[in-house]
């Protein structure tokens, strides 16, 4: 018994040590695999324009089948948003050495935005449109990847305003 609980410690130190040393890794596939996750139980349990009332006339979930980019803008611009969405990816991975060296706030705002782009790209790809579900009824509704995709450009302009030292970058130790 002592040695499985041995092995079981292992496995979690083990565990915490990759999450902290590729935090941004982790980030990144748990913010894609939540995004998936939560856009298939939507299509699994509800049909397209479907709301299903959480708090009434404040929050639903509303499955919505969206053509186009954030907001409807963009509507059946399935090849050009798929190519951005490319170029998104390809400017990420060219530029990442930089950002590796960049402020912790930066890191996680492109983290985020790269992990919302590429959730969202998946479902444009497989079936030419996002699935989008929170719906506050004051404002389009939306997905975890778009969630992420707002909270990583608050975390780039945070760092941007606030961290960056007049262009220098700055490190954390």
């Amino acid at each position: 018994m002592i040695d499985f609980l041995k092995k079981i410690l292992l496995i979690i130190e083990l565990a915490f040590v990759i999450a902290f040393v590729h935090w941004e890794k982790v980030l990144f596939f748990g913010i894609v695999v939540l995004d998936q996750f939560t856009k298939a139980l939507v299509m699994r349990s509800m049909v397209p324009g479907q709301s299903i009332p959480i708090i009434q006339d404040i929050f639903h979930l509303t499955y919505v089948l969206n053509p186009g980019a954030a907001f409807g803008i963009l509507s059946n611009q399935r090849m050009f948003l798929l190519i951005t969405g490319a170029v998104l990816i390809a400017a990420t991975a060219y530029f990442y050495p930089l950002l590796k060296k960049s402020d912790i706030f930066l890191r996680v705002g492109a983290t985020a935005i790269l992990s919302g782009a590429v959730a969202n790209l998946i479902d444009r790809a497989q079936t030419g449109y996002v699935v989008d579900f929170f719906d506050f009824r004051i404002w389009p509704v939306f997905n975890v990847a778009d969630i992420a995709i707002v909270v990583g450009m608050g975390f780039m302009i945070y760092a941007i305003i606030f961290r960056l030292d007049a262009g220098k970058v700055e490190t954390e130790r």
